[in-house]
Parts: structure tokens; C-alpha cells; sequence
């Protein structure tokens, strides 16, 4: 299938071009970008003129910041193309509803994508969780925003999410490894007073069978960067690094699925064989569930001003 690949960045370039390149599904086609550009690939300035004049594509992935994403989602939906969102899908639950409705009215199919389920050992930790009682889950993502998101001022803006860039992806894993939904009790979210987003977050969480459930995001992390969930059971502790690449279970380390050293390795092309699975099957797959608590940690979360944060 043909699919066009909208706002080269850094991710789009990292991940989503290589693992178009080496799937035996997709045929990269067209990109659209006003500065970026992929060898090889027929480019586009803007998204109506290659809806116009290519309708054999029909796939669009989206990789552009959540604030401006919904009109092109609009616009391919409208013209009858399956769409492929970024994560967050959106900048607003709402508009991810309407997406939704859009491409269930238009007949196509809409992927909200969640990188980091599809990270090495999210699946294991998933089956090995569902019949255990929970005890405690203790979130940690901590990370250098100066290292992952150089010169994004964007991130930085109303919309952009600030920490819970990062933060939702931890989210995603923890919303999908575990057996019974939970919801935000509490919040600490930390701006900078030169900033509209936040740089660090703490959260707090009900769980149905009354587990401790907490969650601390922080952009200042210097050295050793950590990405890591940590669940306590009444069978021993299971621990996710590395962002759910790596897997231990009461001490004992999980046999690595991706071991080249890159913990996104496989997430991406696995993104892909999804999105190809649900336009065969004419599917949907919108799970908001992430986004939905990151929506809840800015309505119910306690405003902390710190200090600036410069570039």
C-alpha cells in the first residue's frame, strides 16, 4: 500500500521512514512538509495539492505537533484516506472523538498510535500481570528534555504537553499491562514561569482493588535517563526498563526480543503491521485511554510555578 508520510522531523525521520522502508506492507509514496524532504520520494508543500493529485495513496500518516494535526486529519479523512496519528492523537479529546466519527461516517480507518505498547516486553509484562493481585505500580520517567526534544519550542506551547510528551507514553504501557482501568485522584504538574506546559508532573491514582498507583514525570533529568514501571504483586514484583524494553520478574531477567541497544527498535515497524492489519480489515482502533489521563492530570492537577527553563 501507498502511504504518505506528513511533517518530517526528527520522528518522522528516525522512526516512521525506516520502518515504512522495511516493511513489506508499505510503498513510501509522497511526503508533505514545507522544509523536509526524503530522498527519493515525490514531495509536496501542502497536503490538498497531494490529495489532488495523488489519489492512488491511500494511506496518510500524520507526524506533525498535535496542535495544528486535526485539520490534516480532517482533510485526508474527507478524501477518503485511512489515517495514522502520532501520539497524542490529538490535541484534545474531543477532536479525537470527532476523528473517530469521521472516519466511521467516510468508511476508512483511523489508528491513534501508542509507540511504546509496542516496546519488547509490554506483552509479557501484560500476560504475566492479568491474573496477579496488584499490590503497588510505581511509574518513574525521568528525562533530559535538552537531549531528546533539542530546539522544539513547540513542546513548549499550549497544546504541546510539555512533560507528559514523554509521560503519556509511560501511560500507554501502564494502561495497557493492566487488567482493570484506573483513574487520576491527584496532580503536581511543575511550570516553568517562562513556559506554558509543564516540566515535571506527579500523579496520583485509584485503582479498583485498592493498589498504590503513583507516576513521577520530570524533564531535568542529567546522566543515567530512566524509564521504568515497577509493579508490586501478591506473586513478586515485576519491573519494566528502558520504557517496557526490558523485563525483569522477581529478579530475573526476561529474554531480550530487541537487543541491539536501541529501545525503540521494533515499536514503529510494529506500528505499521497494526495499521495495515486494521485497513485490510476496514478497523478502527482509537483507545484514548493515555490521553484521557493526561486530560484529567491538567483539569484536576495543582499548579506549581518554578523556576525558567532555558534552551
Amino acid at each position: 500500500m501507498k502511504v504518505a508520510l506528513v511533517g518530517i522531523g526528527k520522528i518522522a525521520r528516525d522512526q516512521h521512514v525506516p520502518a515504512i522502508n522495511g516493511s513489506k506492507d508499505w510503498e513510501l509514496a509522497a511526503t508533505v512538509s514545507r522544509h523536509g524532504s526524503v530522498d527519493g520520494v515525490e514531495a509536496f508543500a501542502d497536503l490538498d495539492t497531494l490529495l489532488a493529485e495523488r489519489p492512488d495513496i491511500e494511506v496518510v500518516s500524520l507526524c506533525l505537533p498535535p496542535v495544528p494535526r486535526f485539520d490534516y486529519a480532517v482533510a485526508a479523512l474527507r478524501a477518503g484516506r485511512h489515517v495514522m496519528l502520532e501520539k497524542p492523537p490529538g490535541a484534545t479529546v474531543a477532536e479525537c472523538h470527532a476523528l473517530e466519527a469521521m472516519a466511521r461516517e467516510a468508511g476508512v480507518s483511523v489508528y491513534a498510535t501508542w509507540h511504546s505498547r509496542e516496546a519488547a516486553q509490554v506483552n509479557q509484562a501484560r500476560d504475566w500481570l492479568k491474573d496477579k493481585r496488584l499490590k503497588s505500580l510505581k511509574v518513574t520517567w525521568k528525562e533530559d528534555v535538552r537531549r531528546w526534544h533539542p530546539g522544539q519550542e513547540w513542546i513548549w506551547k499550549a497544546g504541546g504537553l510539555g512533560v507528559f510528551d514523554p509521560g503519556i507514553n509511560a501511560l500507554s504501557i501502564v494502561t495497557e499491562i493492566l487488567p482493570d482501568a484506573i483513574r487520576l485522584t491527584a496532580a503536581s504538574l511543575e511550570f516553568p514561569e517562562n513556559r506554558e506546559t509543564p516540566i515535571a508532573a506527579s500523579l496520583v491514582f485509584a485503582h479498583p482493588h485498592g493498589a498504590d498507583i503513583s507516576a513521577v514525570f520530570d524533564w531535568r533529568q542529567e546522566g543515567d535517563q530512566t524509564w521504568m514501571i515497577e509493579a508490586e504483586t501478591d506473586d513478586g514484583v515485576l519491573r519494566l526498563t528502558e520504557g517496557g524494553a526490558r523485563l525483569s520478574i522477581n529478579g530475573e531477567t526476561a529474554a531480550e526480543q530487541d537487543a541491539d541497544g536501541n529501545p525503540l527498535l521494533g515499536e514503529y515497524p510494529r506500528l505499521y503491521a497494526k495499521m495495515a492489519k486494521l485497513v485490510r480489515d476496514g478497523g478502527i482502533d482509537m483507545d484514548l485511554a493515555p490521553m484521557t489521563l493526561v486530560a484529567d492530570a491538567f483539569l484536576l492537577g495543582r499548579r506549581v510555578t518554578v523556576e525558567p527553563f532555558e534552551e
